[in-house]
């Protein structure tokens, strides 16, 4: 157990060094580079629109197996190495991240379940955490070396082959075939849970202002890049003192009521981001219910889809699909179309209305 512990975290800690490149920094380079905030919208919502589609894949045909998991692995390098050549040229650039996409859309499912399985989700933040960490050390070490474009490109590259290695480790005995043998029905009844897929559909929407224009919307306001790279640092802090601390809140509330104060906590950082745009200390605040809106919530919520469906792996698929990837894409082109003095109360009302969906949702089960 501590063995697949070790593995796990280092999987975690490198596949989100590549996600803090990815999210903090490279809006700020594409803008460097000449990008639009139209086109970074545009850049960003590639990624999530493959997360969507690649599911559907694995709906009647498909598993998600090791062979592919390995060959999404090798997806991942390949973009990496393809942003050196294309990130001149916006349309060609198109093409790694749509492969990064659908490279992420695979690998992070197969692992969580894998977590999911060996761990359980009281265990499973304490494991997940390192992944925190890692995004927070890349958002402080790389905001002082981001002089030269092809220091971000580089840091990519690194994080997403040590990814590989970690995979590779942790999986290498597995076998090649589907983990799960038991007999399942094809496919997902969406039905059983329709509001909660909308709730959080609309939740990565809502995200979609933050993960793509945080970091130009707060040195818009005077806030300096190295002091936004501590905002992500502080936010991340939270959200892995909550990953090591959240096993008794699974014990005590249910899930539904977890996913609920997510979402809610999220409105009220969203309002807080609107109405203080200039206060480094309200941003502080701000960050601080990253703990709520991202770690509560995403073991909650997907602790919940594991309790609804008996095909985990594809549970988690869709999770990421419709989510991160429907609601991710949606999510930056909104952004981008949004950005402006009133970013931040557009995204509160999107969240809003995720909050309100989770009233319909019932268990049945």
């Amino acid at each position: 157990m501590r063995i697949i512990f070790f593995k796990l975290s280092g999987f975690f800690f490198f596949y989100f060094v590549v996600t803090g490149v990815y999210v903090i920094f490279l809006p700020k380079i594409l803008q460097t580079v000449g990008y639009s905030a139209l086109q970074i919208g545009a850049i960003f919502a590639l990624g999530p629109l493959m997360r969507f589609l690649v599911p559907f894949l694995f709906l009647k045909k498909l598993d998600l197996t090791r062979n592919i998991f390995y060959m999404a692995l090798c997806g991942g390098i390949i973009a990496s190495l393809m942003f050196y050549l294309t990130i001149d040229n916006f349309y060609l650039f198109m093409f790694p991240n749509m492969l990064l996409g659908a490279s992420s859309g695979l690998i992070l499912p197969y692992i969580e379940t894998y977590a999911m399985e060996h761990l359980q989700k009281e265990k499973f933040g304490r494991s997940r955490l390192f992944g925190s960490i890692g995004f927070m050390l890349v958002g402080i070490v790389l905001a002082r070396h981001l002089d030269d474009v092809t220091n971000g490109l580089n840091y990519l590259l690194a994080g997403m082959v040590c990814t590989a290695f970690f995979a590779y480790l942790l999986t290498r005995d597995e076998p090649s075939t589907s983990s799960s043998h038991a007999p399942y029905e094809r496919g997902l009844n969406f039905s059983k849970a329709t509001f909660l897929w909308i709730s959080l559909f609309l939740m990565q929407i809502s995200f979609g202002t933050f993960y793509n224009f945080f970091t130009i919307y707060e040195t818009a306001h005077g806030i300096s890049l190295e002091t936004t790279s501590y905002l992500w640092a502080f936010g991340v802090i939270c959200e892995i003192t909550l990953f090591y601390f959240q096993a008794p809140l699974f014990q005590k509330f249910n899930l539904l009521s977890l996913v609920k104060l997510g979402v809610g906590a999220t409105i009220i950082r969203w309002l807080l981001l609107f109405f203080f745009p200039h206060s480094l200390y309200i941003s502080y605040a701000s960050q601080s219910l990253h703990a709520l809106s991202f770690a509560l919530h995403h073991t909650a919520a997907l602790s919940l889809l594991y309790t609804l469906y008996r095909h985990k792996k594809l549970a988690a698929q869709f999770y990421y699909g419709i989510s991160f990837g429907l609601g991710g894409f949606m999510g930056a082109l909104l952004a981008g179309w949004f950005y402006g003095p009133y970013l931040y109360l557009y995204a509160s009302f999107v969240a809003a209305l995720s909050f309100l969906s989770l009233f319909f949702f019932k268990v049945r089960e």
